[in-house]
């Protein structure tokens, strides 16, 4: 253990309680990234000059709707993703515990499945530009991010491998080992670092007048960033390293940068085909 560490902050993970109703920090940071994040949707969507030729996707009565879609993905997504991929022989011996999120337990990666899939029937169902609505779902997404790595701070899950550096934390339920603060490192790249750059291709580059490029730099920006911190973050136990020394984050990761990759170099091609 290095000679100085930071003492783990003493935040209940439930902010207040009424009678058996409990309001958790993790459930409080759902909240607060979809309601940002709708609210931020709706001023890039009422920016015409941000669309370009392509025009805006949706309207605002539209984007309400979306929301309630987008939230509907995240949830089922992220914790079916989390089921299957994480932890099944534990839910498959307690079943009962599948609908228990409050307990934690969401799969990034599963909640991005959920919003994609939700994104591709709204968009069906009303006949609008899937990489358009897309581009407006990623371009808000790391507010989400950002206060979904601060709860996993504050409920002390999802810690960093054991450290030596100054910064280093001994986290309630990791042992009396220092450890990386890993869930800050997310919030900082995956959270701060990809929202400035995706507002930078939006409002600098026109980024949403070009179809896929912004859900393209989202999933490939995501896909790096979460690769890197993953060499900073504990495995989770049920599943440890997989070959070589990757861990499930990264191999799910590789896809993501690969379909990032792709959308990018084809939005060109969408916008003039619009």
């Amino acid at each position: 253990m290095p000679l100085f560490v930071l003492p783990f902050p003493q935040i209940d993970p439930v902010l207040v309680e009424f009678g058996p109703l409990a309001i958790r920090w993790y459930a409080l940071a759902y909240i607060a990234g979809l309601l940002i994040g709708w609210i931020y949707a709706r001023r890039l969507l009422a920016n015409a000059s941000l669309w370009g030729a392509v025009g805006q996707p949706m309207s605002i009565v539209e984007l309400d709707d979306y929301v309630t879609w987008a939230t509907l993905g995240v949830v089922l997504g992220g914790r079916l993703g989390y089921v299957t991929v994480y932890d099944p022989a534990h839910f498959l011996a307690n079943p009962a515990e599948i609908l228990a999120i409050w307990h934690g337990g969401m799969s990034f990666h599963g909640g991005l499945v959920g919003v994609a899939v939700a994104t591709a029937l709204f968009a069906g169902r009303h006949k609008l530009s899937l990489w358009s609505v897309l581009d407006l779902a990623t371009a808000v997404a790391p507010i989400g991010l950002f206060f979904g790595r601060i709860a996993n701070f504050i409920n002390s899950e999802l810690w960093g491998r054991p450290a030596d550096v100054a910064w280093a934390v001994v986290f309630p339920t990791g042992g009396a080992i220092a450890r990386h603060p890993s869930q800050l490192y997310e919030a900082a790249l995956e959270g701060l670092a990809l929202f400035l750059v995706l507002q930078w291709l939006v409002h600098a580059r026109q980024g949403l007048a070009r179809p896929g490029l912004v859900a393209g730099a989202f999933g490939l920006g995501y896909g790096v960033f979460r690769i890197v911190c993953e060499f900073f973050r504990e495995p989770d136990i049920q599943i440890g390293y997989l070959a070589g020394g990757l861990t499930m984050g990264m191999a799910l990761s590789v896809p993501l940068v690969v379909l990032g990759i792709w959308a990018i170099a084809t939005a060109d091609r969408r916008a003039g085909s619009q």
